[in-house]
Order: structure tokens, then C-alpha cells, then sequence
């Protein structure tokens, strides 16, 4: 007996919601939240930096091309011809479509894409997490969630990050409607799998969390599960494999690095914003939660813990680590935090739950005065007041080309036929030439322009700084 009520399911929490109760209000203060607080973050309106803009890049190039691209593994323009649209090539699809639609296509809009599809993710965790823990712990979860300082910054950037928290949002809950009844949520979870690896194939590890957590509670009763998730896993690998074939299996894998076995910790670093007293108050509540957090620790834990440890072992054969990689599976380390906090005393209980939001909430304020992540945008105004026309304006490298072509368009299209990208050079025999180029470690990254100039007896007459939280631009013009 005691066997057969344990494979059934963990002891549910007072207060858990029933199978299919409805939607409450509450649950909607999670989402709120998020949006308000994304809100506050796009206000300033700060330009897009360079992964942003080869998003809105790729995005506009049609279809057909697009998908070429891919299989190809060719770049979509003569700048990034090595740079081909691999591996967020199902986001950029979607991005295509998305920008399609009347008075979507401009780079405030993206961004909303990413808050929208975040915010669904978090209304979907809410709801899962209810059913499983009942309603304060899943309203708690969400809360936290949503001031994180990791989601909150990924949720407002055009990037893939907030398809992959919706569907990492819906494959939750499809676990949890398969643990309540083993007809329900099959579906629902396969197809959210199968959407969580097509938006970031990191996120496959997060899905062999939730994997674990149905094998843990129903052992060999969760073979359909198994089984719906190795098929969920297939679209991704045979993404991976597109881009193998093409030659781009480890095309931008050099920014991912090693952590010396430090993944786990760091990843926690990251998600609290690098803020201690916010990763000692959720790693002391997380064990909490593992400890006491009936109906949920188990789908938690697996949920933080799984996602960490596949990951750390492959450290051991290349570098992986990038703190938004894994933000996906972080999103079980809120969850379990949340629970903890619920898990102590009756007591306690408000107090943890009360340091928890004011922590996570301070880790965030500083988020709300960033500075630009780059100035691309500043840099095309500039030009538009101090370019004559006839002046060739040069972009030095890829990233400055990124920004000076997509800010040229939308902000300064006269100065269109005065553009140079790369591959092409400065023109030698031009009297005054504009150069954008970037700055690293303080000096200006090396290009064949500066040769081509100065043989030319071009000088650098006048410089104008444009320093970005990620990317440093200086605008210099040469003359004779």
C-alpha cells in the first residue's frame, strides 16, 4: 500500500488547486508584473546592439532565402557571409512572420515579442506550479520568476530567450496535466519540447529535467512520456545536424567558456544578478524546498538540478558555459526557492517569502538605469548632421557594418549611397572619409582601412566616442 501511494504522486501541499480548476485573478499578478516590469525597461528606448540587430537583419530577408541560408550555411548579407542564421533559425522564422504583420516590423516591436512570449512562459509556470503546490506557492514562483534579474533582461532583448520560457512554460504544465492523469498533457508536452530545443537547443537539457522528475514520480509508467520527449527532441537534433553538414557545427561557440567546474555556482551568479544575498537567500530556500516542498520538490528539483549537471559534464569535453544559455532550466531554481519559502514553518513562511520578492526586486532596480549595450543608432544621427553627401561612410567590421547598415535605413536613408560595407574597403581617391569601427580594450580593433588611408595621405581629423555596456563604437573622420 504504502508503495502504490508513493509511485502515484507526492502528497499534495494544503491549499493545491484541483485538476482543472479555473484561472483565478491572482494567478494573472505574475504576468502583470513582468509586463510592467519589461515596461519600465524598454522606455528608454535604447537602440538594439549587435545580437538584436542580426535578429531584425536576418528577420526581414525573405523566406526562401532564409531558409537557404540555413542549409546552406551561408550569411544572408556580404558582411556576414561568415555568420549564417544557424542554429535560431526556427526564432528567426518566426520573427519573419511576426514583422510581417502591419506596424510590427520596427525594433521596439521585437523586443515586445520577446516581453509577450516571456510573459506567456510565466503565466503558464504559474498555473503549473499551482496545480502541483497550490496557489500561493505558484503565484510566489511566478513573482519571483518575474523579477528576476537574468529573465528580466532577456525577456526585453530580440533574441530566442522568450520563446523558450513559453515553451518551457507549456511543457511544465503539460507535465503536470500528465501527473494529474495520464491522458491529459501528453501533447501538449511533446509539442512544447519540441518548441523548447527549436528555440535554444540548451534547452533540451531543461526538458530532460522534467524528464527525470516523471521518472522519479511514476518510474516505469512514464515510458510514454519518455517517449514523447525523445520524439519532441528530434527537430532540434536534426538542426544540429543541418549545421553540422554545413560546415557550422561550432560556428560562434568562442565566447563560450570554460568555468573550471564552477558551472553551477556561476549559473546561480547569474540568475541573482551577481547580487550575494540574493544567491544565499535562494540556494538557503532551494534546499528548503528539496527538503519539505510537498507535491512540487520533485518537479523542481530535477527541473534546477538536471539541466546543471548535463551541462557540467559536458564542460568536461569543450566549453559551454553562457549565463543566458541556461536561463531555461534557472527557472526551476525560482521555483524551488518559492516553494522553500512556503515549505517553513507557518511562521516563517511570510517573512521567507517577503525576503525572497525584496531581494530578488533589489537585485533587479539597477536594471531599470542600464546604460545602452550599443550606440549604432547615436552613431547614424551623428553622421546625418555631419556627412556631406558625396563622403563615403566605412564600416571597419562586422558589428559596426550590423548597426551602420540596419540604422541607415530606419534612421538616415539619404545617406544610402555614401554607405561602404564590408567586404569592400575604403575608397582611397575620396578627400574626407567617415569610419565607424569598434573599440577593444581601448584601442581600435585592426582594420585594412587604416592602411588603405594613410597611404592614401589621409589623417584622423576629428574622432566622436559612442562607448556602449557591450560594445564600444567610435566614429573617426579622415582627411588630407
Amino acid at each position: 500500500m504504502t508503495s502504490a501511494a508513493t509511485a502515484t504522486h507526492e502528497l499534495p501541499s494544503p491549499g493545491q488547486a484541483a485538476p482543472g480548476a479555473p484561472w483565478t485573478r491572482l494567478e494573472l499578478l505574475p504576468p502583470l508584473t513582468l509586463l510592467v516590469l519589461g515596461t519600465v525597461l524598454l522606455l528608454p528606448g535604447h537602440g538594439l546592439w549587435y545580437d538584436e540587430l542580426f535578429t531584425a537583419e536576418v528577420g526581414r530577408v525573405p523566406l526562401r532565402e532564409l531558409l537557404a541560408a540555413v542549409v546552406e550555411g551561408r550569411g544572408t548579407t556580404s558582411y556576414l557571409a561568415a555568420v549564417p542564421p544557424s542554429y535560431n533559425a526556427p526564432y528567426y522564422v518566426v520573427v519573419h512572420a511576426w514583422m510581417a504583420l502591419p506596424g510590427l516590423g520596427g525594433d521596439t516591436s521585437l523586443r515586445v515579442l520577446s516581453l509577450l512570449a516571456t510573459t506567456g512562459g510565466l503565466a503558464l509556470i504559474t498555473r503549473a506550479v499551482t496545480r502541483l503546490a497550490g496557489r500561493a506557492t505558484g503565484v510566489l514562483a511566478g513573482v519571483v520568476l518575474a523579477g528576476s534579474p537574468l529573465l528580466l533582461v532577456q525577456s526585453v532583448e530580440a533574441r530566442s530567450y522568450g520563446l523558450a520560457v513559453l515553451a518551457t512554460g507549456a511543457a511544465a504544465l503539460g507535465l503536470v496535466r500528465w501527473l494529474e492523469r495520464p491522458s491529459r498533457g501528453l501533447v501538449l508536452f511533446g509539442l512544447a519540447g519540441a518548441g523548447m530545443g527549436l528555440a535554444h537547443w540548451y534547452a533540451a537539457t531543461t526538458l530532460a529535467g522534467l524528464v527525470a522528475a516523471a521518472l522519479v514520480l511514476r518510474g516505469r509508467r512514464a515510458l510514454p512520456l519518455v517517449l514523447a520527449a525523445a520524439a519532441a527532441a528530434a527537430p532540434a537534433a536534426a538542426l544540429v545536424g543541418v549545421n553540422l553538414l554545413s560546415g557550422n557545427g561550432g560556428r560562434n561557440a568562442e565566447h563560450l567558456r570554460s568555468t573550471g567546474g564552477r558551472l553551477a555556482l556561476l549559473a546561480v551568479e547569474a540568475w541573482a544578478g551577481g547580487h550575494l544575498l540574493l544567491v544565499v537567500v535562494v540556494l538557503g530556500l532551494a534546499v528548503v524546498g528539496a527538503v519539505r516542498a510537498a507535491g512540487i520538490r520533485a518537479v523542481a528539483l530535477c527541473w534546477a538540478v538536471v539541466p546543471l549537471l548535463l551541462l557540467t559534464a559536458a564542460e568536461l569535453v569543450r566549453p559551454v558555459y553562457s549565463s543566458r544559455y541556461l536561463l531555461t532550466g534557472l527557472l526551476g531554481l525560482g521555483v524551488l526557492a518559492a516553494a522553500g519559502a512556503l515549505a517553513m514553518p507557518r511562521a516563517a513562511r511570510l517573512p521567507a517569502a517577503g525576503l525572497l520578492i525584496v531581494c530578488t526586486l533589489l537585485a533587479s532596480a539597477p536594471l531599470a538605469d542600464r546604460n545602452p549595450r550599443e550606440r549604432s543608432d547615436d552613431v547614424v544621427r551623428a553622421l546625418a548632421e555631419l556627412q556631406r553627401p558625396g563622403e563615403p561612410v566605412v564600416a571597419a567590421d562586422r558589428r559596426s557594418a550590423t548597426g551602420l547598415d540596419h540604422y541607415v535605413r530606419v534612421l538616415a536613408p539619404r545617406l544610402r549611397a555614401d554607405v561602404v560595407l564590408p567586404p569592400a574597403d575604403a575608397p582611397p581617391g575620396a578627400g574626407r572619409v567617415w569610419l565607424v569601427r569598434r573599440i577593444v580594450d581601448g584601442v581600435p580593433a585592426p582594420t585594412d582601412d587604416d592602411a588603405i588611408l594613410r597611404s592614401a595621405g589621409l589623417r584622423v581629423t576629428d574622432e566622436r566616442d559612442f562607448p556602449g555596456s557591450r560594445t564600444h563604437l567610435v566614429l573617426q573622420l579622415w582627411e588630407r
